[in-house]
């Protein structure tokens, strides 16, 4: 049975193969080999992807990652769409939906709207209830930089609260665009600002994200 981890997954190695490995990103300074190289090592070398989250090893991160950017772009590719290895807890259907499904959307709109004719996809209800959820648990860690208090608000009117703190912005927008936003990606995300015009200047320049 088919997930929205495994659809995404599938999709973001689809976009990485038409655009070849030299195309730009929505990840500053990442060319299309480096974000799949980044996908392949979190999944296939935990002992080297610990370092996204843990200062000490990042310089262990940059240099696996860096190797594996070095591979025939062809194999990467095809590592992606086969998934992790059967051992890996990536291999079990839960944890690839609960760890993979925002995270392959997003690199998938990370290729997407870096290419000057994109346009906005269109989401289906379910998936799209799909990310406001996992948003909604993730918002606290996703504003915890912001600047000023920070509501993410979809157009049915289900608000997530990512930061307290006055003034506040509220930003409005489909879940999808919304994970955007949240994640860093302000300026690629389709969304509407409301609030104190200084207040909406500095949360659209702040480092969102996990």
């Amino acid at each position: 049975m088919s997930t929205h981890a495994k659809r995404e997954r599938l999709l973001l190695a689809d976009l990485l193969e038409a655009a070849g490995p030299e195309a730009p990103t929505l990840c500053e300074g990442w060319t299309t080999r480096d974000l799949a190289a980044h996908v392949v090592v979190r999944e296939r070398r935990p002992d080297a992807a610990a370092g996204v989250l843990l200062s000490p090893l990042k310089s262990r991160l940059d240099r696996v990652q860096a190797e594996f950017a070095e591979k025939p772009y062809e194999e990467l590719i095809q590592l992606i769409r086969t998934g992790p290895p059967r051992m890996s807890p990536f291999g079990l259907k839960q944890v690839d939906e609960a760890a993979n499904t925002v995270e392959f959307y997003i690199h998938a709109e990370d290729v997407r709207r870096a290419q000057s004719d994109w346009s906005q996809r269109e989401l289906d209800p379910v998936f799209a209830d799909a990310l406001w959820s996992r948003m909604e648990k993730a918002a606290r860690l996703m504003g915890r930089k912001a600047p000023v208090g920070l509501v993410l608000r979809r157009p049915d009117g289900q608000t997530a609260v990512a930061h307290k703190g006055t003034p506040v912005v509220t930003v409005t927008g489909e879940p999808g665009e919304l994970l955007l936003f949240a994640s860093g990606r302000q300026d690629a995300a389709r969304v509407e600002l409301e609030g104190d015009k200084e207040a909406v200047t500095r949360v659209s320049k702040a480092q969102l994200g996990m």
